[in-house]
């Protein structure tokens, strides 16, 4: 469902959407914490749209005990939300880099949001999805296929969600699963063929940027954040 603005609200400037490709971790995490301690008030939001380089992340209250046998995969203590989860190849991350005061909005709606947006994009593919009070994130028959973790940071939020598509699931072995021990995950792939990143990542940005009621984005392929 699409957030309807007030119309007395200032309109939203463009969000800037960047497709950044295949990404190692690090890098990318150090610039969306650079890109947000460096935002004024009218800096227009981003969302950028990207795959990352085999790496297990934990957040910031993540036990190392959930990390089982991460093997040659390197192991990164991040400041999300969240327990342990596995970035790669073939699996669709966003990173919504928002300013919630302008949007008027707080991190639960946020959270809701972009569980909805993944619900109604497996929908598309005839897939039913839900999601969980006491686990966030996208669940099809019990089996996890989205992941979400925030940080907020003057009144801004950065990291995101990831969508399982098309990758080797074998790592999630090695850990519990965003702290769960024996929670299975599944990927979109194995429910409907078709699916691959690149189709599914159009429809899901245009969910997200209509609930959080942008009118209009400026789209950069392949282009890195300064």
């Amino acid at each position: 469902m699409t957030r309807t603005r007030n119309p007395d609200t200032p309109p939203l400037p463009p969000v800037r959407v960047r497709h950044l490709g295949l990404q190692p971790y690090e890098p990318v995490w150090h610039q969306m914490q650079a890109f947000t301690n460096i935002r004024t008030p009218e800096t227009p939001d981003e969302i950028w749209a990207l795959e990352h380089q085999p790496v297990f992340t934990l957040g910031q209250a993540g036990k190392q005990e959930h990390v089982i046998a991460p093997g040659n995969i390197p192991v990164i203590q991040v400041d999300r939300g969240g327990q342990v989860t596995y970035h790669g190849p073939g699996q669709l991350v966003i990173y919504l880099l928002l300013d919630l005061r302008r949007l008027k909005t707080g991190i639960r709606p946020l959270v809701t949001m972009m569980e909805e947006s993944i619900v109604d994009l497996l929908a598309d593919y005839d897939i039913q999805g839900c999601a969980r009070t006491d686990a966030p994130g996208v669940y099809v028959a019990g089996k996890k296929i989205a992941s979400l973790g925030l940080r907020v940071r003057r009144g801004c939020s950065f990291h995101g969600l990831s969508l399982n598509v098309d990758m080797d699931l074998e790592p999630f072995r090695r850990i519990n699963p965003c702290g769960y021990p024996g929670l299975e995950v599944t990927q979109l792939c194995e429910l409907n063929s078709a699916a691959t990143p690149e189709k599914v990542t159009p429809p899901l940005l245009c969910q997200l940027k209509e609930r959080l009621g942008y009118n209009s984005a400026t789209d950069e392929p392949e282009t890195h954040p300064s």
